[in-house]
Protein backbone atom coordinates (compact mmCIF):
# COMPACT_ATOMS: atom_id res chain seq x y z
CA UNK A 1 0.00 0.00 0.00
CA UNK A 2 1.41 2.91 -1.20
CA UNK A 3 1.41 6.51 1.15
CA UNK A 4 2.08 10.01 0.88
CA UNK A 5 3.08 13.26 1.80
CA UNK A 6 0.96 16.14 1.43
CA UNK A 7 4.13 18.09 0.50
CA UNK A 8 4.48 15.90 -2.43
CA UNK A 9 1.06 17.63 -3.81
CA UNK A 10 0.50 20.37 -5.91
CA UNK A 11 -2.52 22.13 -7.83
CA UNK A 12 -2.68 23.22 -11.22
CA UNK A 13 -4.67 25.58 -13.45
CA UNK A 14 -4.26 24.13 -16.95
CA UNK A 15 -1.00 24.01 -16.99
CA UNK A 16 -0.19 26.16 -14.70
CA UNK A 17 0.76 25.48 -11.09
CA UNK A 18 -0.37 27.40 -8.74
CA UNK A 19 1.48 29.61 -6.49
CA UNK A 20 2.53 28.68 -2.44
CA UNK A 21 0.11 26.22 -2.16
CA UNK A 22 -0.63 25.40 1.45
CA UNK A 23 -3.13 22.96 1.47
CA UNK A 24 -6.36 21.28 -1.01
CA UNK A 25 -9.33 19.45 -0.36
CA UNK A 26 -11.78 18.09 -2.83
CA UNK A 27 -15.31 16.33 -2.42
CA UNK A 28 -17.24 13.62 -3.94
CA UNK A 29 -20.86 12.40 -4.06
CA UNK A 30 -23.73 11.17 -5.38
CA UNK A 31 -27.42 11.75 -4.66
CA UNK A 32 -29.88 8.91 -4.22
CA UNK A 33 -33.01 8.32 -5.52
CA UNK A 34 -35.44 6.41 -3.18
CA UNK A 35 -37.16 2.99 -4.64
CA UNK A 36 -38.66 2.00 -1.54
CA UNK A 37 -42.50 0.39 -2.81
CA UNK A 38 -45.39 -0.55 -0.33
CA UNK A 39 -44.85 -3.54 1.28
CA UNK A 40 -41.18 -3.07 1.93
CA UNK A 41 -40.07 -3.44 5.88
CA UNK A 42 -36.58 -1.18 4.63
CA UNK A 43 -35.80 1.43 2.44
CA UNK A 44 -33.91 0.93 -0.79
CA UNK A 45 -32.11 3.67 -2.84
CA UNK A 46 -30.28 3.76 -6.49
CA UNK A 47 -27.35 5.90 -7.13
CA UNK A 48 -28.24 9.79 -9.18
CA UNK A 49 -26.07 11.95 -10.02
CA UNK A 50 -22.47 12.19 -8.77
CA UNK A 51 -21.07 15.96 -8.19
CA UNK A 52 -17.47 17.51 -6.83
CA UNK A 53 -16.46 20.61 -4.69
CA UNK A 54 -13.38 21.32 -2.98
CA UNK A 55 -10.84 24.15 -2.23
CA UNK A 56 -7.00 24.95 -1.47
CA UNK A 57 -5.43 27.68 0.80
CA UNK A 58 -1.93 29.56 -0.15
CA UNK A 59 -0.47 32.18 1.00
CA UNK A 60 -1.14 34.91 -1.14
CA UNK A 61 1.18 35.89 -4.12
CA UNK A 62 -0.55 38.62 -6.34
CA UNK A 63 2.69 37.93 -8.99
CA UNK A 64 1.20 34.59 -9.27
CA UNK A 65 -0.85 35.24 -12.85
CA UNK A 66 -1.24 32.37 -14.14
CA UNK A 67 -1.92 30.26 -10.80
CA UNK A 68 -3.83 32.41 -8.22
CA UNK A 69 -4.65 35.19 -11.02
CA UNK A 70 -6.65 33.00 -12.68
CA UNK A 71 -8.49 32.09 -9.99
CA UNK A 72 -11.33 34.91 -9.84
CA UNK A 73 -14.48 34.87 -9.28
CA UNK A 74 -16.84 32.60 -11.28
CA UNK A 75 -14.19 31.55 -13.30
CA UNK A 76 -14.52 28.17 -15.24
CA UNK A 77 -10.87 27.07 -14.67
CA UNK A 78 -9.65 23.27 -16.16
CA UNK A 79 -8.00 22.10 -12.03
CA UNK A 80 -5.84 19.68 -11.36
CA UNK A 81 -5.16 18.11 -8.45
CA UNK A 82 -2.28 15.98 -7.69
CA UNK A 83 -1.54 14.66 -4.09
CA UNK A 84 1.65 12.40 -4.87
CA UNK A 85 3.81 15.05 -7.41
CA UNK A 86 3.45 15.13 -10.82
CA UNK A 87 6.04 13.03 -12.55
CA UNK A 88 5.44 10.26 -14.80
CA UNK A 89 3.21 7.63 -13.61
CA UNK A 90 1.82 9.47 -10.72
CA UNK A 91 -2.56 10.07 -10.03
CA UNK A 92 -4.26 13.27 -10.30
CA UNK A 93 -7.45 14.40 -10.20
CA UNK A 94 -9.16 16.76 -12.75
CA UNK A 95 -11.66 18.63 -14.09
CA UNK A 96 -13.59 21.52 -15.13
CA UNK A 97 -14.33 23.50 -11.81
CA UNK A 98 -16.28 27.14 -11.00
CA UNK A 99 -14.04 29.46 -8.87
CA UNK A 100 -17.41 29.91 -5.80
CA UNK A 101 -15.60 31.72 -3.46
CA UNK A 102 -12.11 33.89 -2.30
CA UNK A 103 -11.35 34.55 0.75
CA UNK A 104 -8.11 36.51 2.01
CA UNK A 105 -6.71 36.89 5.46
CA UNK A 106 -3.84 38.77 7.30
CA UNK A 107 -2.55 39.28 10.67
CA UNK A 108 0.21 41.06 12.45
CA UNK A 109 1.57 37.69 13.27
CA UNK A 110 1.15 35.64 10.15
CA UNK A 111 1.47 35.51 6.38
CA UNK A 112 -1.27 36.73 4.17
CA UNK A 113 -3.11 34.13 3.51
CA UNK A 114 -5.73 33.08 0.47
CA UNK A 115 -7.97 30.39 0.10
CA UNK A 116 -10.41 29.74 -2.99
CA UNK A 117 -13.47 27.16 -3.20
CA UNK A 118 -14.53 25.48 -6.22
CA UNK A 119 -17.89 23.10 -7.80
CA UNK A 120 -16.90 20.62 -10.28
CA UNK A 121 -19.08 20.87 -13.10
CA UNK A 122 -19.44 17.89 -15.24
CA UNK A 123 -17.02 14.46 -14.30
CA UNK A 124 -13.83 14.54 -12.31
CA UNK A 125 -11.14 12.35 -13.74
CA UNK A 126 -8.22 10.28 -12.07
CA UNK A 127 -5.89 10.32 -14.68
CA UNK A 128 -2.04 8.98 -14.59
CA UNK A 129 0.72 11.70 -15.92
CA UNK A 130 2.36 10.34 -18.78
Amino acid sequence: MATHKGSEGAVYVGANAIAEIKSWSLEESADTLETTTMGDTERTFVPSLTQWSGGCEAYWDETDTTGQGALTIGASVTLNLYPEGNTSGDTYFSGTALVTGINRQGAFDGMVECSFSFQGTGALTEPTVV
